[in-house]
């Protein structure tokens, strides 16, 4: 019997899918208008997994287009009460219930403050969706089980749009519309090479960089909260500092080596990595050689780390219960989280 984590792990692609066909013209309006009026600074409002989301749309962003954008502690908000300067600021929340007091606050004072506030929301009736001015909904449909899976593929693909639509990357909306076929392919691949290194292990690294990075920091959270194993990311740049130090023979590491300018520098870490005896498990695409996990590409370098994740909630999810766990009810966690 399958868990309800795979089961909309897999269901992901249609819900992709789903999002891409509605509310084109929302995304359009909302593109020309930042395009007409650009905003002065750029900060994302997000909690965990869909914070992760926030870092892949940021380094879009940034290293796509050169706009820079800061992740906004929410507590100098709702702790600090910091006297922001909010005017021609885009604030940019991302949200699967949209009902984080954490995160409705923020968006309240940004746009009070004259700034243009987005929610990237599943629950498009949520106090979130009604504190912001534009809401772009994510179309996951209902989720389940505790660890997010569909609703944060969703974010992604909902970011990447947003990023294209307000930068008029034709190449990139028209390869969003492949993702989906894609998606159903990389829930497909066969990731069960991973499950015999991970099924014993306490702790572990993921390593990602780029706009891959994003997902190595999913994959972490996803490794404490479905199976229990201390799991810390790093980028393969930092990782070479004072954390390569905690490597020692049989360590356990996941590195994702999507397409990209990273590449290169992740799979070179990974040969280092496993010259010093570590349990390397590299994720890479069919060229690479030495990868034991096979990648799926899609139409854009870019959207390749959506794919990525794709395939790996399904190695997750089986790592989960071969060490006992239940995936759908992590220990101490709820679906939605109250914090100020």
């Amino acid at each position: 019997m399958n868990s309800l984590m795979l089961d909309e792990a897999r269901s992901a692609p249609d819900s992709v899918a789903t999002q891409l066909a509605a509310d084109g013209e929302r995304y359009a309006t909302l593109g020309a208008t930042l395009r007409a009026q650009p905003p002065t600074a750029v900060v994302t409002v997000a909690r965990g997994s869909s914070d992760h989301a926030a870092s892949y749309l940021a380094y879009l962003l940034m290293a796509r287009y050169g706009q820079l954008v800061t992740s906004l502690p929410m507590s100098l908000v709702t702790l600090y009460h910091a006297p922001l300067t909010t005017p021609g600021t885009l604030a940019l929340a991302i949200s699967q219930s949209g009902r984080s007091p954490d995160l409705i606050e923020p968006i309240e004072v940004f746009r009070r403050g004259q700034a243009t506030t987005v929610a990237l929301v599943n629950d498009a009736d949520s106090p979130l969706a009604a504190a912001s001015e534009w809401v772009m909904p994510l179309h996951a449909g209902a989720e389940q089980s505790v660890a997010a899976t569909k609703s944060f593929i969703c974010s992604l693909s909902a970011g990447a749009r947003l990023a294209a639509s307000w930068q008029d990357d034709r190449e990139l909306l028209a390869a969003l519309h492949e993702l989906p076929e894609t998606l159903r392919a990389a829930a497909a691949l066969d990731w069960s090479a991973g499950i015999e290194t991970l099924a014993s292990g306490e702790r572990m690294m993921v390593i990602g960089r780029g706009t891959g990075l994003a997902v190595a920091q999913e994959a972490a959270l996803k490794f404490k909260e479905t199976c229990m194993i201390q799991a810390e990311v790093f980028s393969s740049a930092e990782v070479q500092h004072g954390p390569m130090a905690l490597v020692d023979a049989g360590y356990p590491m996941l590195v994702f080596a999507p397409r990209g300018p990273a590449q290169a520098g992740l799979i070179t870490l990974a040969a280092q990595m496993r010259e010093r005896g570590a349990s390397v498990l590299l994720a890479a695409p069919p060229d690479i050689q030495g990868r034991q996990l096979t990648l799926a590409s899609t139409g854009c370098d870019d959207l390749d780390p959506i794919a990525a994740i794709q395939s790996f909630y399904v190695l997750v999810e089986a790592v989960a219960r071969a060490r006992g766990r239940n995936p759908d009810c992590p220990p101490h966690l709820n679906k939605v989280t109250s914090t100020v």
